[in-house]
């Protein structure tokens, strides 16, 4: 992120407003150390329940060390709509599974969360500090090596994406992968390359035993996706079938479709 402070442990001084007072909720994104924080104001509801989820959910979408989440100038109608955090855990929680933190400097609400359900998925804290500080280290106990390509909306990028999956476990050491990447990621560019004309975010990660592969892109209008009649079988049909688990995720800020592969896909076996 580029308002990110290394180190500091100060909250970052570019802090940028993510909803309107209109939707009756507002959302401020900032950074402290690695972690992303998301202030939250106004009242959550019915009708703010979905556009708080998804604030989330894009947030640790970009894999910072963690998100916190501060609520203590937060409305809450009812206990029901403290579901919003756990639903947002959920959807990250097979990948990139960024941790996720609540801080509330009022005594009541933070007895409230930790005796909760949500405490069982989504710690809460009661200072900024210490979130930051407890989820950060959490993160870093983790092994997980991670690259990034931007790829044009064009048909060379199938290609393209093999070659460089290729590259990057081969650096990795671990080229046992390469053929069951090959196949899932051409099958994730061809169907990005289906709805868009826009660029293609390729993502690789391994943690040591598995890798992901994710694709980020947003849809355009334009682009009219033709499917042939004889077509029995698309895309995420073959990719279902040819991994551990895949989710997707589709939000204001385009769709992000991830795909974990395990030790029982290595060598080929996919093809």
């Amino acid at each position: 992120m580029n308002d990110e402070l290394s180190g500091t442990g100060r909250r970052s001084r570019q802090e940028r407003p993510l909803t309107t007072p209109r939707s009756g909720l507002r959302i401020t994104r900032g950074a402290v150390s690695n972690a992303c924080v998301l202030t939250v104001r106004g009242v959550l509801g019915h009708l703010t329940y979905l556009p708080l989820r998804d604030a989330i959910v894009k947030a640790a979408l970009d894999e910072p060390a963690a998100v916190v989440v501060e609520i203590t100038d937060l409305r809450i109608n009812d206990d029901p709509a403290l579901s919003v955090f756990t639903s947002a855990r959920w959807q990250v929680s097979e990948w990139p599974d960024t941790p996720i933190g609540l801080v509330s400097t009022r005594a009541d609400r933070l007895k409230v969360l930790r005796h909760s359900v949500v405490a069982r998925y989504v710690p809460a804290y009661p200072s900024l500090q210490e979130a930051v500080a407890d989820l950060a280290a959490d993160a870093s106990r983790r092994y997980r090596r991670r690259v990034r390509a931007e790829l044009p909306a064009l048909k060379s990028s199938t290609a393209r994406s093999r070659k460089l999956t290729a590259e990057w476990l081969t650096a990795w050491g671990r080229p046992d992968f390469t053929a069951a990447v090959s196949v899932v990621a051409t099958e994730l560019v061809e169907m990005a390359l289906a709805e868009t004309d826009g660029p293609i975010a390729l993502r690789l990660e391994t943690d040591g035993s598995t890798v992901t592969v994710a694709l980020q892109f947003s849809r355009s209008a334009t682009v009219v996706r033709q499917k042939s009649p004889g077509d029995t079988v698309s895309e995420l049909d073959l990719i279902a079938g040819n991994c551990r688990v895949w989710g997707s995720h589709v939000g204001a800020a385009g769709d992000t479709v991830w795909v974990v592969l395990g030790p029982e896909h290595r060598f080929g076996a996919l093809s």
